[in-house]
């Protein structure tokens, strides 16, 4: 009786008890239900990856085309003072010759007259986006001819940049007739320039530079006899920033040098290429009789016959000049770190002095030291010195300086800022060393043996760059 009392007693505490006790639930269903929402997320993103990814490169491969609306990464830009420059030239309103052409530009390389324009992408792999982008930036007709500049969007899936191309015709051509004749995607320049050489009719050259600059484009050279370089300029303007000209019959004597500037400013000055140019023959009559002169005189070491004909064409090809109606005088010969050296001076008919300094040979070549045109009176009454480089690869410029005295010269002094002269001490061939600090100015004065001034002449600044003509830059000239 007492242990069934005591059971009824404790049964409903014990089950109070028991439920108040807080036993978690089971965790494997909810892990199972999150694991599988977990899954689903990463199968999901796994396949969106996977149709990214294919679609990307089917992008960047071109085989699945990207919307006109969608950006691309650009890489390369052409030179920014042509693409915001207005269009130029008679062509710029003709917009149903231009929607003609955009049509038929193509990067594929042309294979007949009837294919698309073309020929300027042969790896393939780039290919003319939005044509609607496609731009004239010059477009004209000239005697004979019809060109035209075009700015060509391009595009390699996410990439894109911008190519300049030339297309040429026949005077009044449609777009049909156009054909490729050139392109750049340089971001440097900051001017095109398209030169074509006929054999027969002539060819002709045109430059297309930034909007309100000057475009010239040198015929040959004239050396004036006071020491000025002047060129023909056979360029006409086609708008602003724009030259066009009519060249001769091929060969032409010599590469026309164009020069853009603005004001003052030369914004780019190289030339046009495209020849063919006429070749001197160091073997011809002309050479014969050149050479044959230029020895008269001479002082110092005789040159051998090959080394004065590679000196004396070099000179010539540098100054432009003809071997037929130029005169050539070798002022000293002698030796250089080993090698033939010498100071010559080249004349065209009525033009001034262009003294040139050199030395090398045919096992290392040879080295242009010394450009320096001078006024034709009194040319050969001057000293002429120049710095002697280091023969060190580099050759760097040293503070020895290499002077030769005219035939008639009794002494030379040499001036260097405030000093007073100083007197250079000269061999049995006119020819002496002496040295001026790389930061100092210097005057060469010749005397004769009365004591009389014959000449003076400055001592010129090494020159940095040697890709324009003698008397073109203060460097390489004594008339300011």
């Amino acid at each position: 009786m007492t242990e069934s009392f005591a059971n009824s007693a404790l049964s409903p505490a014990l089950w109070q008890a028991a439920h108040g006790v807080d036993v978690p639930e089971d965790p494997w269903p909810g892990f199972a239900r999150r694991e599988r929402r977990h899954r689903r997320t990463r199968l999901i993103r796994a396949a969106v990856a996977t149709v990214v990814g294919a679609a990307l490169v089917g992008v960047q491969t071109n085989v699945v085309p990207l919307p006109r609306w969608a950006p691309g990464i650009a890489v390369a830009a052409a030179p920014m003072p042509l693409l915001d420059a207005p269009p130029r030239g008679a062509l710029a309103g003709d917009q149903a010759w231009l929607d003609t052409l955009r049509a038929r530009i193509s990067t594929e390389p042309p294979m007949s007259t009837d294919t698309p324009l073309g020929g300027w992408n042969r790896d393939g792999i780039w290919k003319v986006g939005d044509r609607n982008r496609i731009r004239l930036l010059y477009g004209s007709d000239e005697p004979g001819h019809r060109v035209a500049l075009v700015a060509v969007p391009l595009r390699f899936g996410l990439l894109t940049k911008e190519a300049l191309v030339w297309y040429v015709g026949p005077a009044g051509a449609g777009a049909q007739q156009m054909h490729y004749a050139g392109h750049s995607e340089s971001v440097d320049s900051p001017v095109m320039t398209l030169m074509q050489a006929g054999t027969e009719r002539g060819g002709f050259a045109v430059v297309v530079g930034p909007a309100e600059s000057t475009v010239m484009i040198s015929g040959d050279p004239r050396y004036t006899t006071r020491g000025t370089l002047e060129y023909q300029n056979p360029a006409r303007a086609d708008g602003s920033g724009v030259g066009f000209a009519v060249l001769p019959p091929a060969p032409l004597p010599s590469e026309p040098v164009v020069r853009v500037s603005r004001g003052d400013h030369v914004l780019y000055q190289g030339g046009l290429g495209g020849g063919p140019y006429a070749a001197i023959d160091p073997t011809g009559p002309e050479m014969d009789v050149l050479l044959t002169t230029a020895r008269r005189g001479v002082r110092g070491t005789p040159l051998d016959d090959a080394n004065l004909r590679n000196f004396v064409e070099s000179a010539l090809l540098n100054s432009r000049l003809p071997a037929a109606g130029t005169t050539v005088r070798v002022r000293w010969s002698g030796s250089e770190h080993g090698q033939a050296a010498v100071l010559l001076t080249v004349q065209p008919a009525g033009g001034g002095v262009i003294a040139y300094a050199m030395h090398g040979d045919d096992r290392t070549g040879w080295s242009t030291d010394l450009r320096l045109l001078l006024p034709a009176e009194g040319a050969d009454q001057r000293p002429i010195g120049w710095r002697i480089r280091a023969d060190n690869g580099t050759r760097t410029p040293t503070d020895q300086v290499r002077v030769i005295a005219p035939p008639d010269a009794a002494r030379v002094t040499v001036t260097v800022g405030g000093a007073p002269p100083a007197t250079v001490t000269l061999d049995a061939s006119n020819a002496g060393t002496t040295r001026i600090p790389l930061d100092q100015p210097g005057t060469l004065t010749a005397y004769s043996p009365d004591g009389s001034v014959l000449g003076t002449t400055p001592l010129p600044p090494v020159e940095a760059d040697m890709s324009g003509l003698p008397g073109d830059s203060p460097a390489t000239r004594v008339t300011p």
